[in-house]
């Protein structure tokens, strides 16, 4: 199976991510689910799925090869049936708690026993960072804000990185107070390819990347705090602040919790690749890939490349991600698909994750 190339060399046992890190709203603007349709997503915690159910599509099959991802997803699940919002953000760390032990065993009782025994295990973390904050990226982050940040900049620097402002004086604080030397060699250190591979992704994620992230995410960073506005920007705020506040993902957003939790029934969780939805034989509207070609050989990649259009409608949307290794539709099939450059232009600059490099919309002819 093309997809799991990445299995054989990467632990599936951990929490990896606790929340998906890309942004939902670009995502959802390039797929264009619609009543009707079938959407494929690579799950990791779920987010972007429920982000895409919220749009109408009448089936989403969340699809992850880790096991631990999935009971992610289905604890989102259940913590839409059985909390009111403002709970669900509580439990979710998105907003400060003194109760999340309580809210924990009222969506355990929902939860087989399997999944119960998973996540009273990390019932302590829990307690203390919420759901979204105990995978290894976000213990990542968290080692970052507490342990790194503060050598460089204080808290009143950093709250104020994140008030609104003008593009212009946005740009000014960011020359002035934030972009100083010890910035600068943080950046070079702790996003390291070591660093990032010990900390946060699993280092068989860059077996087939050439280079290190440090550059790149110094240039990117300054694209989410000054092209762009960090006041809005929910990402941003996690990695800063450990809570999203009122800064919150597109799946978390008030307007949109009771929908997604009335359609949980057009939602299938599956521990699959697309291969094997193609071998069901699944056809699919919409793909929202995340950024699995990254790990990826090139030989992997038009594997998995052909499988997806083998489980493609015509006119599917597909939608992916790359941070440090350029893919997109292999030569050999680049006939069957069109790139949709004017809407990858348009969206490209609105991109909340600020650390990917790129983002890829194709179409099947």
């Amino acid at each position: 199976m093309a997809e799991t190339d990445i299995a054989k060399r990467a632990a599936f046992d951990i929490v990896r991510y606790a929340q998906v890190w890309e942004d939902a709203d670009i995502l959802v603007a390039a797929l264009r689910p619609k009543p009707g349709d079938t959407v494929v997503s690579i799950a990791s915690a779920g987010d972007n799925a429920f982000a895409l159910l919220a749009e109408g599509p009448e089936r989403v099959i969340a699809v992850d090869l880790n096991p631990v991802q999935l009971a992610c997803v289905r604890m989102r699940a259940a913590m839409y049936r059985v909390h009111s919002h403002g709970e669900f953000l509580e439990l979710m760390g998105s907003r400060a708690s003194g109760r999340r032990a309580h809210l924990l065993v009222q969506v355990a009782t929902t939860l087989s026993d399997e999944d119960q025994k998973f996540w009273r295990v990390l019932k302590d973390q829990i307690v203390k960072y919420g759901v979204g904050g105990v995978g290894k990226f976000e213990n990542y982050f968290r080692t970052f804000r507490e342990w790194v940040l503060p050598f460089v900049h204080n808290s009143d620097t950093i709250e104020s990185m994140l008030r609104e402002r003008h593009a212009d004086e946005r740009a000014a604080f960011y020359d002035r107070y934030w972009n100083i030397w010890g910035w600068r060699m943080m950046l070079k250190v702790f996003f390291s390819r070591y660093a990032m591979g010990k900390l946060g992704r699993d280092p068989a994620f860059f077996d087939h990347v050439e280079g290190g992230p440090s550059s790149q995410v110094a240039r990117l960073t300054r694209k989410a705090l000054v092209d762009q506005d960090p006041a809005v920007n929910p990402y941003l705020h996690w990695i800063l602040r450990g809570t999203h506040g009122d800064v919150l993902p597109r799946a978390l957003a008030p307007e949109r919790f009771e929908t997604i939790r009335d359609r949980l029934d057009r939602i299938e969780i599956r521990l699959c690749t697309v291969e094997t939805l193609a071998e069901e034989g699944v056809k699919a509207d919409a793909f929202n890939l995340s950024d699995i070609f990254e790990y990826m050989s090139p030989e992997a990649h038009e594997n998995a490349y052909g499988t997806i259009l083998g489980a493609s409608r015509p006119g599917a949307r597909i939608a992916y991600w790359n941070m440090m290794a350029p893919r997109r539709a292999p030569a050999s099939m680049a006939s069957k698909v069109t790139t949709n450059s004017e809407l990858e232009a348009k969206l490209k600059p609105l991109d909340k994750a600020f650390f990917y490099s790129d983002f890829i919309i194709e179409e099947v002819a």
